[in-house]
């Protein structure tokens, strides 16, 4: 099962792709766990994700694209993968796409999180009094959505031409295991 997720910062894609990495036992491959976890290196590379990710920009495509397509060709992604939080702009998109059709990678399902924006903004507030996450502040909040909106979102119509019939809308403002319930139902006719 390969799968692509889409959403605002805080509609619950991370949930939601946890809880079904663990249901189908392929890889969530959220690209902000990928990028926190690098942090931790004491390195060049390090220092510069901090400096992009506490100001709330996102990491640009020359850094991140060889990451993502390092995970995605790799062993534990075989079976399937659960990509969430890439591509978030048109470069990636386009990246992607070249990327899915010359390793002949084809994608089961593209979903698509809607929530509100003040929910999502109170949902990342809780969560990084949770989580203590430093690049959950309001002011990165505010710039995270703002580049959501302006950039991501409108692949979400690319994605829905391009992957007909594979390309979903979820009401991400249900309870989490509405939530759940409905993908698992679509995943059964994937």
């Amino acid at each position: 099962m390969k799968l692509i997720l889409f959403g605002p910062p805080g509609s619950g894609k991370g949930t939601q792709a946890s809880l079904l990495s663990n249901k189908i036992k392929i890889p969530h491959l959220s690209t902000g766990d990928i990028l926190r976890s690098k942090l931790n290196d004491n390195d060049k590379l390090a220092q510069e994700l901090s400096k992009i990710m506490s100001s709330g920009n996102l990491v640009p495509d020359s850094i991140l694209n060889p990451i993502v397509t390092e995970k995605l060709l790799g062993d534990d992604c075989k079976k399937g993968f659960i990509l969430d939080g890439y591509p978030r702009n048109r470069s990636q998109s386009d990246f992607l796409i070249d990327f899915l059709e010359r390793n002949k990678i084809i994608l089961d399902l593209v979903i698509d999180f809607a929530a509100d924006t003040n929910t999502v903004r109170d949902r990342i507030i809780e969560r990084s009094k949770i989580e203590n996450r430093s690049d959950d502040n309001l002011e990165v909040i505010k710039t995270r959505l703002e580049k959501y909106f302006a950039e991501t979102q409108p692949l979400a119509a690319l994605y829905r031409d391009k992957f007909e019939g594979k390309f979903f809308e979820i009401d991400a403002m249900q309870e989490i295991s509405k939530i759940q319930s409905d993908i698992e139902n679509r995943l059964k006719n994937a």
